[in-house]
C-alpha cells in the first residue's frame, strides 16, 4: 500500500515542527510549507518556503504535492502582530488577515474539495482561544482567530454528511514559539510569561484529530480562560486581555 501524504504549514517551528514530528512517526510522507527556513526537519521530508498570505502561494504548494492524494492537511501557518491598532502600519495587519484568513480559507477550499470527492481525509486547523476575546492590543490578530474559529466550525457542519472527513480545529494559549517575537510582544505580560509547551499543544491536537474531535483547547487554564471569555461581558474580557498584550506590561 501507498503511504499515507500529509501537507502542514507553518511547520519549520513551533507547533507545526511537532505537528511534522508525529505525523512522521505515524508513517506519513511529508510536504512541509513555512515562510522561514527549515532547521530541523524529519527524514525524508519535502519542505517548501512560502508566504502563504496569497492564492498564488496556496496554489504553489498544492502544486508541490505533484498530484498526490492529501490524506492529511495541517493547517498551521498564523501571523500574529501586537500594539495598538492606529499603530500598525497597513502593510503588517493586511498581512495577518491575508495569511491567518486568506490563506488558511483557500487552502482548506483546494483541498477538502479533493477529500469531499472520495469521502475521506483529516483536517486539523490551529485556532486560538484568542478568537473568543477582543484582542486588546492584539486587535487585528484576534479578530482573524475569531474568523478561523467560526468559519471550521461552519464547514464541518457543511460537511457532517461525509462521515469519512474529521475536521478538528486546535485552540491553543500562549505557546512558547517564535509567535511573539514575530509579533512585537516581547515586552509584553503575556510575551515574557510561561508558555505551553509546543509539543504538548501539538499532541493535544493530533490525538483529538484522531479521535474524530471537532475541537480542542489545550491546558485546563487555557480552557478555564475560554470559559470565561464566554460569559464575561465583553468590557471585561477586552480589560483581561489589555493587561496582557499592552506593550511594556511585561515590565510591571
Amino acid at each position: 500500500m501507498a503511504r499515507k501524504f500529509a501537507i502542514i504549514t507553518g511547520a519549520s517551528t513551533g507547533i507545526g515542527a511537532e505537528l511534522a514530528k508525529l505525523a512522521a512517526a505515524e508513517g506519513y510522507d511529508l510536504l512541509l510549507a513555512a515562510d522561514t527556513p527549515f532547521t530541523d526537519v524529519p527524514a525524508g521530508a519535502q519542505t517548501i518556503e512560502l508566504d502563504l498570505s496569497t492564492t498564488d502561494a496556496v496554489d504553489r504548494l498544492v502544486e508541490a504535492a505533484a498530484g498526490r492524494q492529501v490524506d492529511l492537511l495541517c493547517a498551521n501557518a498564523g501571523r500574529g502582530l501586537g500594539h495598538a491598532f492606529l499603530d500598525q502600519p497597513v502593510d503588517e495587519w493586511r498581512h495577518v488577515v491575508e495569511t491567518n484568513i486568506t490563506g488558511t480559507v483557500y487552502l482548506l477550499q483546494r483541498v477538502l474539495k479533493e477529500m469531499a470527492a472520495r469521502n475521506d481525509g483529516k483536517v486539523l486547523v490551529t485556532g486560538s482561544i484568542a478568537g473568543f476575546m477582543p484582542g486588546t492590543y492584539q486587535a487585528v490578530y484576534n479578530g482573524s482567530k475569531a474568523f478561523v474559529d467560526s468559519f471550521v466550525d461552519a464547514i464541518r457542519a457543511e460537511l457532517s454528511d461525509r462521515d469519512g472527513i474529521t475536521i478538528t480545529t486546535l485552540m491553543p494559549g500562549p505557546t512558547d514559539t517564535e509567535f511573539f517575537r514575530r509579533a512585537g510582544m516581547d515586552d509584553t505580560n503575556v510575551g515574557t510569561s510561561e508558555k505551553d509547551d509546543p509539543a504538548a499543544v501539538a499532541k493535544t491536537g493530533w490525538d483529538a484529530l484522531m479521535s474524530g474531535r471537532g475541537d480542542v483547547v489545550h491546558g485546563l487554564k487555557n480552557k478555564l480562560q475560554a470559559a470565561a471569555a464566554h460569559v464575561l461581558p465583553e468590557k471585561v474580557t477586552a480589560e483581561m486581555h489589555r493587561r496582557m498584550a499592552e506593550p511594556g506590561s511585561g515590565s510591571d
